[in-house]
């Protein structure tokens, strides 16, 4: 099934497979949009996760997702499904988790070949400085992504 959600970052394609697993979340469009909708309607529970993530009501998500990918890139992305919503890490700290800790910029290229950006949060991974150092969807709905984030979390 492939969906598309409307929401203020802009158009989300979302595809699953016939088990209702999430296999790909992309970002199709550059503008963003006023409402959250999606087309065609779906009960899929990615989709209306989804939407309670970008209403401010949602901070995990608990979907299926299957990963394709090399044995690199699925172990960089299960260890990005890690990061706790709010928080960031680095590269290199992903490097330093999975048993690679010279390859930063492995994990940078795998980060960017995320087939599941959001719900397996590659926003969430900076540069060693912190500096936004590149996200697929493009730095500015990275620097958003954080923002909303960042927002919702308590201070504690």
């Amino acid at each position: 099934m492939h969906t598309v959600i409307h929401c203020q970052i802009g158009d989300i394609s979302i595809e699953l497979d016939e088990d209702n697993n999430l296999v790909n979340l992309d970002f199709v469009a550059d503008k963003p949009t006023a409402a959250i909708s999606h087309s065609p309607p779906s009960n899929s529970p990615v989709v209306r996760q989804l939407e309670e993530y970008f209403r401010g009501r949602r901070q995990t998500f608990d979907v299926g997702y299957i990963f394709k990918g090399t044995d690199f890139q699925r172990a960089v992305w299960q260890q990005i499904a890690k990061i706790p919503f709010g928080h960031t890490i680095t590269y290199g700290d992903i490097a330093r988790a999975i048993g690679k800790p010279s390859a930063s910029r492995a994990v940078g290229a795998a980060c960017g070949q995320n087939p599941i950006g959001i719900i397996v949060p590659c926003h969430r991974v900076v540069g060693s400085t912190g500096k936004l150092t590149g996200y697929a969807g493009g730095v500015w709905r990275k620097q958003w992504l954080l923002d909303f984030e960042k927002s919702m979390v308590p201070l504690g």
